[in-house]
């Protein structure tokens, strides 16, 4: 008896992909390059019906079985397709009752998230440089502090305020980094401008991860605690040119520091 509602599930999710393979052009693709894989194209087709609609958010995809006859494909090209969906975050799977292949979309922090660890390990490879990053990250902070000025609600600042560590107490070295990525953080929502937030996260997230692994002492993290303040007030009063001023400051005092570790960590062996 428990098998009727699977299949009428089944059916739903069929009629549901019929649907949007024949109210969407994209499911007579153009054909690829010639070296282009059957994965990659029932991904495509897929994919593009998830962006534009076709297949909303929380729809349960056939099962690959399904999936396989209804493209004409192997089961195991459609499995590496859903793979391929998932690490863009356009599917999920989930196991139970209920389970299967359910549409979904990327949010913000995916997104960023997927973008740090390919910098980071892009970095990791030299083949982006320590002042590459710094660049980045000037070109996207100075101007995210002047728009924080700018279009700063009163959330933003008590997020910001709640960043910046209180030195009447000590700190550990993982709670300063809580700290420090909590500040940036809510600095860039405060620019209003998520595209800036998520290009501009995890640049930081890989020039902080080297600063926290090098074990800078109590007056660098004063240092930078003070510099924070210094942001959070121009951000309060709504001084676009001087928020823009000290996140520079800010960036300045830090590029030398971020040399000294970077260097280190590509040549650990005293010279003699």
């Amino acid at each position: 008896m428990t098998a009727v509602p699977a299949r009428q599930d089944e059916r739903a999710a069929l009629e549901g992909l019929r649907r949007a393979l024949a109210g969407d052009p994209v499911g007579t693709e153009a054909p690829g390059p010639p070296a282009r894989k059957a994965y990659q194209h029932v991904a495509e087709q897929l994919r593009q019906l998830i962006l534009t609609g076709a297949l909303q958010h929380g729809e349960r995809l056939p099962t690959e079985s399904t999936l396989a006859a209804e493209f004409g494909v192997s089961r195991a090209t459609v499995r590496e397709a859903l793979r391929m969906l998932a690490a863009q975050g356009l599917v999920v799977a989930t196991k139970g009752a209920k389970g299967g292949t359910y549409v979904t979309r990327p949010s913000l922090d995916y997104a960023s998230s997927l973008l740090r660890a390919n910098v980071a390990l892009l970095a990791e490879m030299d083949d982006i440089t320590l002042e590459q990053l710094l660049e980045a990250r000037r070109v996207i902070e100075v101007p995210a502090a002047r728009l924080a000025a700018r279009r700063r609600v009163d959330g933003d600042l008590r997020r910001l305020e709640a960043s910046i560590a209180d030195d009447a107490r000590p700190h550990g070295t993982d709670e300063r980094y809580r700290a420090n990525t909590g500040f940036h953080t809510s600095l860039m929502a405060a620019s209003g401008n998520a595209l800036l937030e998520v290009a501009a996260l995890p640049v930081f997230a890989v020039l902080q991860t080297s600063l926290a692994r090098s074990g800078l002492g109590a007056r660098f993290a004063r240092r930078i605690e003070a510099d924070h303040r210094a942001i959070t007030d121009a951000i309060v009063r709504g001084d676009e040119d001087g928020a823009e001023q000290a996140m520079g400051a800010h960036l300045d005092y830090l590029q030398p520091h971020y040399r000294r570790v970077w260097r280190l960590a590509r040549d650990p062996a005293p010279r003699r």
